[in-house]
């Protein structure tokens, strides 16, 4: 081959390197995009800091109602689950026997206040002798103390309400026979207004609720108690204010728990006794609280709390928090975060700490309350 021309294919295939080596440069990969998350801006709000117990309704006063006497009952004079009212009459029983005994009683009386009342005279004469009349006065003091029997046992024929309140279930109907001191009650009442509600927590709590009580930071509702509110089974708030009393409290060997008495108004009989409820005690106010999504805190691998921040840069950043109690679906933070702090909440497993990302307002949660918001294409 001459020497020119393998001289113009050389540089023929040297022109060929370059321009392709050209191309190279010019079709470079595109820089990888920044994950997108979803963040809340945290803000600063007041916040009641309340005590939540559990427990249930308790009658303020139970009456079981029994027969002072033995007989049949003739009557039932009471609707069961209706309200009565103190010496209000709710059986009777047949009268007869001890009508007839009261008779005898009175006749009894009427005869010896008569031998009584001439050996008086009598004896004044010495007609009779002392022994005599002393023994016709207790006779007729004898006669006169079963007469008052007869006539208190014509009066427990007339079974009455020993107190006011509601009646349950009659455990007899007419036609029943019935004794003085029988186990089985005729009928219960239970006094609903106001109402008990006994609450539990553990003995270890109690110490710092009364400190809070002494030093003011729950609310008082009189000397030794504080004001509490109730929260009913469905989550709704019951309309009336209570009373916690701490003066009496038994705590249970078993379990370590205390019981504490709360009282409160009931005169719509909205609360039945055995109910379970929440008592919440406001323990304070904080005027600048900071509340979380609970779908934005996790826990590293010693189990502390952690919030994940979009920083000033827009990288992620991991915050060590310290959580003071549950709200609803938030967390109460009271250390680790400020109002301003971006928390992501959606989009935490594409990311981690350090990574620039793209911050946009989160679809999980309800920015306003952290309330989670309905899912995209479902409806509530």
């Amino acid at each position: 081959m001459p020497i020119k021309s393998a001289n113009a294919a050389l540089m023929s295939i040297l022109a060929m390197a370059v321009f392709l080596a050209g191309c190279q440069e010019e079709a470079a990969p595109p820089a990888q995009q920044k994950p997108k998350v979803g963040i809340v801006t945290l803000q600063a709000e007041p916040f009641a800091v309340t005590t939540e117990l559990p427990g249930r309704t308790r009658a303020y006063r139970i009456a079981e109602v029994r027969p002072q006497v033995n007989g049949i009952i003739q009557k039932r004079l009471f609707t069961e689950g209706s309200d009565v009212k103190a010496g209000q009459q709710l059986y009777q029983i047949d009268a007869s026997v001890y009508e007839a005994t009261l008779k005898s009683a009175q006749a009894s009386v009427a005869s010896s206040k008569s031998l009584a009342d001439r050996y008086a005279e009598l004896v004044k004469d010495q007609a009779v002798s002392k022994q005599a009349y002393d023994e016709a006065r207790a006779a007729s003091l004898q006669a006169e103390a079963e007469l008052e029997r007869a006539r208190i046992d014509v009066r427990y024929t007339k079974v009455l309400a020993p107190i006011s309140g509601r009646v349950g279930r009659s455990a007899v109907t007419e036609g029943a026979l019935v004794s003085n001191g029988q186990a089985q009650e005729l009928a219960t009442i239970q006094q609903l207004d106001p109402i008990y509600v006994d609450v539990t927590q553990p003995a270890r709590d109690l110490l710092a609720l009364r400190r809070d009580l002494a030093e003011g930071r729950l609310q008082k509702s009189g000397d030794n108690a504080a004001k509490v509110t109730l929260k009913l089974e469905d989550g709704s708030d019951y309309a009336h204010e209570g009373k916690l009393e701490f003066s009496e409290v038994t705590v249970d060997a078993g379990t370590g728990s205390v019981t504490l008495r709360a009282v409160f108004p009931n005169p719509d009989k909205d609360l039945l006794p055995g109910m379970f409820v929440h008592a919440q005690l406001v323990a304070g106010m904080k005027s600048e609280a900071i509340l979380v999504p609970q779908q934005g805190v996790t826990r590293n691998t010693k189990g502390d709390p952690t919030a994940m921040v979009v920083n000033a840069e827009s990288k992620v950043e991991v915050r060590p928090i310290k959580t003071e109690r549950a709200v609803g679906n938030r967390w109460l933070v009271g250390e680790g975060l400020q109002p301003g702090d971006r928390v992501i909440t959606e989009g935490l497993q594409f990311i981690q700490p350090g990574v620039e990302v793209e911050a946009v307002p989160a679809t999980n949660v309800d920015n306003r309350g952290g309330v989670p918001a309905q899912p995209q294409g479902q409806e509530g």
